[in-house]
């Protein structure tokens, strides 16, 4: 299982503490692979881009507008986090749902 995030994102750290297998993936640092993303994007649609990080609002409108495969390639920080592969699934962020399906309790 790989959960990829920041090493210094709190939800991230919530999630590898549960998550004692899961191994951390810091996209600053090694990025995500490609197949990967585009499997996320397929999958979660624009709600892979986290439009309220201050990466995003650090971009101008022509930035915005561009293709988000795009976007996540030049500034993987600007994905939701955490993603985290599971097999041949995927999940995005840290929530109930998530939490329920990858059978971790709380």
């Amino acid at each position: 299982m790989q959960l990829y995030g920041l090493k210094t994102c709190d939800t991230c750290r919530k999630a590898l503490k549960q998550l004692p297998e899961a191994q951390l993936v810091d996209v600053r640092a090694d990025g995500v692979p490609g197949a990967v993303l585009t499997a996320a994007l397929a999958q979660f649609g624009d709600r892979l881009v986290n439009t309220r990080s201050t990466t995003w609002r650090g971009l101008s409108e022509a930035e915005r507008a561009g293709e988000p495969l795009d976007l996540l390639k030049v500034h993987p920080t600007l994905m939701k986090r955490p993603l985290i592969k599971s097999g041949d699934n995927l999940h995005l962020g840290w929530d109930a749902k998530t939490k329920a399906s990858l059978g971790v309790e709380g």
